[in-house]
């Protein structure tokens, strides 16, 4: 297993309905057209597929999908809206999972690839990419770009998300490249917060880019959102495309 930090019941239980604008059509649409056009008339595999919030309606639109997923929570949760012929899942890790046949696609989306607290276990997920991918193929990741331009000297924590539904900040070590996020979400009239945080290895694109290299990828494209806005000093994040020769 790597050092991914495994989902429990809980909070599988209650991802779908906390990440509801996520999963709205605003968010997959373009999600989904992007990354059906690079699968092309092939089979896609997601890593770290969750509860499917991508997969099972990229499988919808006529792509075969096939996921790795870590947490059995999370993966049984997926089960119940569609079946194993349908949609395989194995339950491992994606940095060394391997399922049968080669792939169009490989993606992973939603800054998961920080969930692999090393950046050896991120190299070795672009290698298993590699090695699913049939010649021509491509590897996705969409990943939001360090915020560390926010921390003046002195900071250690970065807000992402204040509102009355929910407050979110991360902190940042800088030496070892990892950010905790913190969660506190409202529980009751009471006044009563649920706080929850998750550790995570950040990584600038360049980066990845090495990574890719290392693996026998080559950068193809990256944009700024799945609409393919460019991506600048300035973007939030990145939806980064790397190719297998062929």
């Amino acid at each position: 297993m790597t050092s991914s930090e495994l989902w429990t019941r809980a909070t599988a239980d209650r991802y779908d309905s906390e990440e509801t604008e996520m999963s709205s059509a605003a968010v997959l649409g373009p999600t989904l057209a992007f990354l059906a056009e690079l699968a092309g008339d092939g089979r896609a595999l997601e890593f770290a597929i969750g509860t499917g919030r991508v997969g099972v309606p990229l499988r919808e639109r006529g792509v075969p999908v096939v996921g790795i997923e870590l947490s059995e929570h999370m993966a049984a949760v997926l089960r119940h809206k569609i079946d194993e012929d349908t949609l395989p899942v194995a339950v491992g890790d994606m940095a060394s999972t391997v399922v049968p046949g080669e792939f169009t696609l490989v993606y992973l989306v939603y800054n998961t690839i920080t969930n692999l607290l090393t950046q050896d276990e991120q190299v070795e997920c672009f290698r298993n990419a590699a090695r699913h991918l049939e010649p021509g193929g491509r590897f996705v990741i969409e990943l939001g770009v360090p915020p560390l331009r926010f921390l003046p000297p002195g900071q250690v924590a970065v807000p992402f998300d204040v509102s009355e539904h929910h407050l979110g900040f991360d902190t940042f070590d800088l030496v070892e490249q990892i950010l905790v996020s913190h969660h506190f979400t409202p529980e009751g009239n009471d006044g009563r917060y649920r706080r929850a945080n998750s550790r995570h290895r950040y990584a600038w694109p360049a980066e990845l880019d090495l990574m890719a290299r290392i693996a026998g990828l080559e950068l193809e494209r990256r944009v700024a959102d799945w609409d393919g806005a460019p991506f600048t000093q300035d973007s939030a994040k990145h939806i980064s495309v790397w190719r297998k020769p062929a």
